[in-house]
């Protein structure tokens, strides 16, 4: 059963019950001890692959580069043993907040990992990399970081059910922060109210606007939830310590709903279980097939469908128009209807390609498929065939797609659309997709199996096999593992991985 929890701003003057605050019942949540069931288990385990697979691709990136030299700069903390950073030894710790730091903008940089849209963005599987770093640090067992992660994927999530925060320009890690506390709290099986201070810490540190995700996009993209768990970590350190935090921080006269989001008439209803109810969100999140924004994965695979049954449409000679009709969050952030001119520019960085269905579309298109790297690399982006196909891409807003895709009911929920291509004789090819073929409904949905192979595939080129398998063998019993287990949850890059990259110098 779902409790439906609402939420207003009230002014200095009038009471607010701490134990009628949106914090506090998060915090209840975190503190209920409502054991997993099976089948998020598994989904654990798998999203658990899923992030390693991503980081193992990323390890030699800029961002993933720096952020390493950052947290190996820091020694381990006094309180526990610290945490691994991935690709590095597994005797090689740091502080717990800083393999937060490094392990989560290696999840990130590749954009290829969970996700779930609602009234908000998410990728939930953020909370992975601190509540790892969290439960290495002070030697929970694997049971206990499976009890976390299923708590942080159920506060963000339940908090994307219910509070838009890319309305008012709000970057969507505002909800991580929370839901990353949360998870460490019951890892810890820290009290209703040493939670409800590191929930309301976490938020009002991580809340920063979207511009982060919007014209050139830049490198602070992948590092943006890492700070998020980063500041969660933090958060529950000080919490645990007594300090308090500002309060009501969602519902205060100069909170967050009032300053930030809808302002002081907001109203909104989050949705969190009732005492004793199973944390199941994870269940609704889904995974990403392609190295891409989720909103772009089912037009890949209509793209790459396409492609492949019609190589003419490959050919920009061939083409006058191509216009996707989607919904309004498709078409205003990774559409032509974000006004972005950067999303038509060659020279564009990754994370704005990224970000850009017009290129996305055109290069599926073209090749058929989509790759983590070549895709976007430049000489591919440069492509004369490929500008001049990509220049005759656009995006519409389609209320109906838009409908759809904020839908509660899982088998209407759509994040696709209906592609119209007009030829240069003046027909038209029509064809629509509801879901990516990676998705619950789509046409390949994602299993055990395909995680395992994701991991693989993206591990092969950067780790031994020995080690792959150790790592898969370490996942895959992932409830059942000491603390010594969770200590060696990670990857170890092959010999001469790591070390063929210079470490960036800065101030630590």
């Amino acid at each position: 059963m779902t409790v439906i929890h609402p939420v207003r701003t009230y002014r200095s003057e009038e009471p607010l019950p701490r134990e009628q605050q949106l914090a506090w019942r998060i915090a209840e949540v975190a503190a209920d001890p409502v054991e997993v069931e099976d089948d998020v288990v598994d989904m654990v385990i798998n999203r658990v692959i899923d992030n390693a697979a991503v980081a193992a691709a990323s390890l030699t990136r800029g961002p993933v580069v720096a952020a390493r030299a950052q947290a190996l700069d820091h020694p381990v903390s006094r309180g526990g043993a610290g945490a691994t950073v991935f690709g590095c030894a597994l005797d090689e710790h740091t502080s717990p907040e800083w393999a937060a730091w490094a392990n989560g903008v290696a999840v990130r940089e590749l954009d290829y990992h969970d996700t779930f849209l609602a009234a908000e963005y998410s990728h939930p599987g953020d909370n992975i990399p601190p509540l790892v770093a969290v439960a290495q640090h002070v030697g929970a067992d694997g049971r206990a970081l499976v009890r976390g992660i299923a708590t942080g994927y159920e506060i963000q999530m339940d908090l994307v059910r219910a509070i838009s925060l890319h309305k008012h320009k709000i970057d969507h890690v505002a909800h991580l922060g929370p839901s990353a506390a949360a998870g460490i709290g019951t890892l810890l099986g820290l009290a209703p109210e040493v939670v409800f201070q590191a929930v309301s810490q976490a938020l009002h540190t991580t809340t920063a606007t979207r511009q982060s995700r919007k014209g050139e996009i830049s490198t602070w993209k992948a590092h943006a939830p890492a700070f998020a768990g980063k500041m969660a970590v933090e958060a529950v350190d000080r919490a645990m310590r007594g300090q308090t935090s500002p309060s009501p921080i969602y519902e205060g006269e100069d909170g967050v709903i009032a300053w930030l989001l809808d302002g002081p008439e907001g109203r909104y209803e989050v949705p969190l279980p009732a005492p004793g109810e199973p944390k199941r969100a994870i269940l609704d999140s889904y995974t990403k097939e392609h190295s891409a924004e989720y909103q772009a994965q089912a037009w890949i695979d209509l793209a790459r469908r396409l492609g492949s049954a019609r190589p003419e449409l490959r050919d920009p000679e061939n083409i006058r128009s191509i216009v996707l009709h989607t919904s309004h969050h498709t078409h205003v952030v990774i559409g032509s209807g974000s006004g972005d001119p950067q999303k038509y520019d060659p020279t564009a960085s990754r994370e704005t390609l990224d970000h850009s269905i017009p290129y996305i579309f055109a290069v599926a298109l073209q090749d058929g498929g989509w790759h983590h790297v070549d895709s976007y690399a430049p000489e591919r982006a440069a492509r004369g065939d490929t500008v001049a196909l990509w220049r005759k891409i656009t995006t519409t807003e389609d209320p109906e797609w838009t409908r759809r895709y904020h839908s509660e009911d899982p088998d209407e929920k759509a994040f696709g659309g209906r592609v119209e291509i007009v030829l240069a004789d003046g027909t038209t090819v029509v064809d629509e997709i509801a879901v990516a073929d990676a998705h619950p409904l789509g046409a390949r949905p994602f299993a055990r199996a395909d995680y395992v192979r994701k991991f693989r595939t993206l591990a092969e080129p950067v780790l031994d096999d020995i080690e792959i398998e150790r790592f898969l063998d370490l996942a895959q019993r992932l409830p059942e593992l000491t603390p010594a287990e969770v200590a060696q949850l990670t990857i170890v890059a092959r010999a001469g991985v790591l070390e063929a990259v210079a470490l960036p110098k800065g101030l630590f």
